[in-house]
């Protein structure tokens, strides 16, 4: 049973290496269910985008001096998956990841709140990430914490695959 203690911080130059592993480690679950071909590409693009230069930031959570899960969160009209949306006007999560040994501790939650409070501090109205149909836990993460659907923003990367877009309004805190 691991500690429930963990912290969120920017992700340092010298961690890519574990954040990309933590990645693959973690969306290697959908390659059963994933055409061959589908996941060789998918695998592909997973390890560019994580290893890739941009105007993005690397989030990441701890415990114990352990990364234990990280996410990506991408300004406004980034583009975050190379043309296949048009760029959106709210920043964009991206490639969400906890270990499977840490879950139900709230990490993923976490990630996600923190992607909403930087998105929010810097003046966005709203945020929006995708994901498959096959990522059925997260699909119901994002729903509690008030993602809905926005198929105007879905995508298809291949043949039978639909990217599904989701979108959250943010609320914010009025000053007394």
């Amino acid at each position: 049973m691991m500690e429930k203690y963990f912290s969120l911080r920017n992700a340092r130059d010298d961690e890519r290496g574990i954040i990309q592993d933590l990645t693959l480690a973690v969306y290697a679950q959908y390659q059963a269910v994933m055409p061959p071909a589908f996941w060789t590409v998918y695998r592909h693009n997973l390890i560019a985008t994580l290893n890739g230069e941009g105007n993005f930031e690397r989030i990441v959570a701890e415990q114990n001096g352990s990364i234990i899960g990280s996410v990506l969160l991408y300004p406004p009209e980034s583009d975050p998956y190379t043309h296949a949306t048009s760029g959106v006007s709210y920043p964009e999560v991206r490639l969400l990841a906890v270990l499977p040994q840490a879950r139900g501790q709230g990490i993923g939650t976490a990630l996600m709140k923190e992607c909403e409070r930087r998105a929010r501090e810097a003046g966005a109205q709203a945020i929006g990430l995708h994901t498959a149909e096959i990522m059925q836990d997260a699909i119901r993460m994002y729903e509690r914490l008030g993602y809905v659907r926005s198929p105007e923003t879905d995508f298809r990367p291949g043949e039978g695959v639909t990217v599904l877009g989701y979108r959250h309004t943010l609320r914010h805190e009025v000053s007394q």
